[in-house]
């Protein structure tokens, strides 16, 4: 280990720390006599624990004395639809009497490293993609306990631990006061472009303007379904779909293909002027819209998308400028039907929601004017979003140099971080009790039958900033 700082090891985390997946939940356990509030992977978040939502479960008192969270724990994700939020981890500080966890967290208790130091070095982990280089599982990615016990982790001496977490933690509260303005700023600028975009297309009947439906300015198509026997064929097309629309930007790195027969490419072609709007979504975001400006070419569309292609009275820009204006005043989410926690915005919902058509010299002049005002905004949303980045990568940079020796210098006085693992070792085999010889009479014990854990138990989040 001559690559290591002074008086540091590497050892696998289950030498120095328990770990612990939580415990199953059952349809049994959700009433009972000893209710216990629990954590699961939704109260975890980047910057701490969320305990807003803290649910309750029965354990019995042998169970809560295993699954129970004492102060300098940490819990981890253990598993995320999101690859980037597996192994996302928080301390707990006792913040809730008598609290357990469930399996959708691991638990990581400290034999006698500083449990502050472990959490940032499982962090930077989890941060650089080395969780969920190894996790498993598709759709929703899986670290696993065994996997996280025999985790390889950089030992300092216990001294410098607690330099290292000292300094980590000045700079990081520096930082974090940085970013907590910016997203200050952030919103602010977010409220301000919405409200720009309400203001520029007013619901009433101002002199030569007319309230029409979707339906009436235009044509309204959904896009074609997607299909196993088309993945293949002899007429591969691009099309478009959820993940290439976004709001007034069409997204052409992954642009996927399709067979298309030459006549249902045709129907499901798109031409400039084209607005594509999303089918399904969140909530907040259904109906974000995009104007198709000929890029990529020749270019189909499938039904997660909607289409609207506008009537000779409707400037494509105008019609575009509406449908921001509607999704950014909740009017698509109030059309809104909820189907396995994808909100649906349906073709005859969509042709039914009013449309305002001014003169066409008019829809132009206040294309114009909003894009002036917008790209302002838009500038200063842009600077504030290249902050955020470069805190992020300082962040990632100020745990790497951490966690290669360069941080805090190392003192040749400080008890090298050996003489704690062989003290931890010491103490462990002392407490552990002898076990017994199976009989080879006794039939060995059944393997606990796999947990299956769904999608709902988990949150997507924004990585730290």
């Amino acid at each position: 280990m001559t690559d290591l700082p002074q008086g540091w090891t590497r050892v696998r985390l289950e030498e120095v720390a328990e770990v612990r997946l939580g415990r199953q939940r059952s349809p049994k356990n959700h009433t009972g006599s000893q209710m216990r509030p629990y954590l699961r992977a939704a109260n975890v978040d980047w910057n701490g624990l969320k305990l807003d939502d803290v649910k309750l479960m029965n354990f019995t008192d042998d169970e809560a004395d295993i699954y129970r969270l004492r102060p300098g724990d940490i819990v981890l994700s253990e598993a995320s639809g999101s690859a980037g939020e597996v192994g996302k981890p928080a301390i707990w500080n006792g913040e809730i009497e008598d609290c357990c966890i469930q399996n959708t967290l691991l638990r990581v208790r400290s034999h006698g490293p500083e449990p502050r130091f472990l959490l940032h070095l499982l962090r930077y982990e989890a941060l650089r993609g080395a969780f969920i280089e190894h996790s498993r599982g598709v759709g929703i990615h899986h670290i696993g306990a065994a996997r996280l016990a025999s985790w390889l982790v950089l030992l300092p001496p216990l001294a410098e631990q607690r330099r290292i977490v000292a300094a980590i933690d000045g700079h990081l509260s520096r930082l974090d006061a940085g970013v907590d303005l910016l997203l200050r700023q952030l919103m602010r600028l977010r409220g301000l472009k919405k409200r720009l975009l309400i203001e520029a297309v007013p619901l009433r009947d101002d002199a030569g303007w007319r309230t029409l439906t979707v339906a009436d300015a235009g044509r309204v198509d959904l896009g074609r379904q997607r299909h196993p026997d088309w993945h293949t064929g002899s007429h591969m097309r691009p099309y478009l779909r959820v993940a290439n629309v976004f709001e007034d930007r069409i997204d052409t790195a992954d642009v996927m293909e399709m067979d298309f027969p030459p006549a249902v490419f045709e129907k499901f072609k798109l031409l400039p002027g084209d607005i594509l709007l999303n089918e399904g979504q969140s909530p907040e975001l259904l109906g974000r819209p995009a104007l198709y400006r000929g890029v990529p070419a020749d270019v189909a569309f499938t039904n997660s998308l909607l289409r609207f292609r506008a009537s000779p009275e409707v400037d494509p820009e105008w019609a575009l400028l509406v449908f921001r204006r509607h999704m950014h005043a909740g009017r698509f989410s109030s059309e809104v039907r909820i189907t396995t926690n994808i909100a649906h915005l349906s073709s005859s919902r969509f042709k039914s929601v009013e449309f305002p058509i001014p003169p066409l010299v008019e829809q132009r002049e206040i294309v114009a004017r909003t894009s002036e005002r917008l790209s302002g905004v838009e500038r200063l949303i842009g600077a504030i979003e290249r902050g955020r980045r470069q805190a992020a990568a300082l962040r990632a940079s100020l745990l790497a140099e951490a966690f290669a020796g360069r941080l805090v210098p190392q003192d040749p006085n400080d008890e090298p971080a050996s003489e704690l693992l062989a003290r931890i070792r010491a103490e462990r085999a002392a407490t552990i009790p002898k076990q017994r010889t199976r009989s080879r009479r006794t039939p060995k014990e059944l393997p606990a039958p796999p947990t299956r854990v769904t999608g709902d138990d988990y949150q997507q989040e924004t990585l730290p900033l």
